[in-house]
C-alpha cells in the first residue's frame, strides 16, 4: 500500500488538578475554542469539546503520527498555560497528570458527540468520580478508586 490511512477516535477527559478547582462559566466556550485550536495544530479534528467547569470531554481522531500520551500532553499543557494568560485567577491551575482515553468506534461517534454536549444534564445524576469509574468499569480497565477524585 503506497499510503497510510487511520481513522482513530479517542473520548478523552481529564479534570483540574485540585478539587475546588474550576474555570469560570464565561471561560468556558473559550476554553472549548482554544482545546480545538490545539488539536487543529496537531493535524486533527474534534469532534465534539465539552465539560463542567472542573473537567474536560473531548472526542477526537488520532493523528497516525502522534501517541496518546503526546496528544494529551500538548491539550493540557497548552490549554494551561494559556488559562493562565487569561486572568490572574487562573495563575495556580493545573490539570491533573492523568486522563482517560477511550477508543470509539465510527459507528458510536454520534452517541459520544452527544453525550458530550448534554454534560451538564449528565452531571445532575452523577458526580465526575461517579462517571469516570464508570467509564473506566465499562472499558474493562482495572483501577484504583484512591486515585480518582
Amino acid at each position: 500500500m503506497p499510503d497510510s490511512y487511520s481513522q482513530v477516535l479517542i473520548h478523552a477527559t481529564f479534570h483540574t488538578k485540585q478539587n475546588g478547582v474550576t474555570i469560570n462559566a464565561d471561560d468556558m466556550p473559550r476554553l472549548f475554542e482554544y482545546l480545538g485550536g490545539i488539536v487543529r495544530q496537531q493535524h486533527s479534528v474534534a469532534l465534539a469539546i465539552g465539560g463542567m467547569p472542573d473537567h474536560i470531554h473531548i472526542l477526537f481522531c488520532l493523528p497516525r503520527t502522534i501517541t496518546i500520551a503526546d496528544f494529551m500532553m500538548y491539550l493540557k499543557k497548552g490549554s494551561s498555560k494559556w488559562l493562565k494568560t487569561i486572568d490572574e485567577r487562573y495563575r495556580l491551575f493545573e490539570w491533573q497528570s492523568g486522563y482517560g482515553a477511550f477508543s470509539v468506534s465510527y459507528q458510536n461517534r454520534q452517541r459520544v458527540v452527544n453525550y458530550i454536549a448534554n454534560q451538564s444534564e449528565h452531571h445532575r445524576k452523577m458526580t465526575f468520580r461517579e462517571e469516570v469509574m464508570k467509564m473506566y468499569h465499562d472499558a474493562g480497565i482495572d483501577f484504583d478508586e484512591n486515585y480518582i477524585i
